[in-house]
């Protein structure tokens, strides 16, 4: 129960609150959608004493926004224990746990949203980006990777950003079955990549090595011997000759 005194803040905890606040907002309607007063208002503060921790809507915004970014960024970090699959997985989970939770704020982070245009917003996008890209590469223990292990990488980031995003429109498949996709995704697009280039080629061999038969790899590779089930199997050691 509240007394009805009101505790003084210092500055970096007021401007903490406000950018708490706004997030909040953010996370239910997208932020254009949301003003000054509103946010005022639930700070329990005046609308002039918002501009005096922000000097405008502007700088609010990019605040949330990297607050929502650093959280973001974190939600790929993951320890290197354990088969590549079960890393993914963990990582989609919470990836998806944050799409969830900050809805509209995710898509005004990754769209942009009334201040589309800001060097600063485009270049937390970006940070966010380049941050799921280096930790799934180190995850991958390739500290340069090839040019098409780079390019299935940063494929895979922005595929789960797209997907995340039209996910968030209407919500038509499990999100469960998105996550498990994606992980997929990820396979399936290295294997693709390595029938391309032998470097990749031996980066992949080496991580399906790894995977259990019983984990999401696995489960891939019985749900397209499903689709073909008369093909001839390839014998593994195909796969690591050198391409013609």
């Amino acid at each position: 129960m509240t007394t009805g005194v009101r505790r003084r803040m210092g500055v970096d905890e007021r401007r903490a609150q406000l950018i708490g606040v706004a997030l909040e907002l953010f996370s239910h309607r997208s932020p254009d959608e949301v003003s000054i007063d509103e946010i005022a208002a639930a700070a329990g503060i005046s609308r002039p004493l918002v501009y005096h921790y922000f000097p405008g809507k502007r700088s609010l915004y990019e605040a949330a926004l990297k607050r929502a970014a650093d959280e973001l960024a974190g939600r790929f970090l993951e320890a290197h224990e354990g088969p590549l699959g079960a890393r993914l997985t963990r990582v989609m989970r919470r990836f998806f746990d944050f799409v969830e939770e900050h809805g509209p704020g995710f898509a005004a982070l990754m769209r942009g949203g009334p201040q589309s245009g800001s060097s600063t917003a485009d270049a937390l996008v970006d940070g966010v980006r380049q941050a799921a890209y280096e930790q799934i590469v180190a995850h991958l223990g390739v500290p340069s990777p090839p040019a098409r292990l780079e390019l299935v990488v940063r494929s895979w980031v922005s595929l789960a950003e797209s997907t995340a995003l039209l996910w968030l429109d209407g919500r038509r498949i499990p999100r469960a079955e998105l996550e498990l996709q994606l992980v997929h995704d990820f396979a399936a697009l290295t294997a693709v990549s390595a029938a391309y280039d032998q470097e990749v080629a031996g980066i992949a061999l080496r991580i399906f090595a790894q995977e259990p038969a019983d984990g999401p790899f696995g489960d891939l590779l019985a749900r397209l011997s499903a689709l073909a089930p008369a093909a001839p199997a390839v014998p593994p050691q195909r796969l690591s000759q050198p391409l013609r």
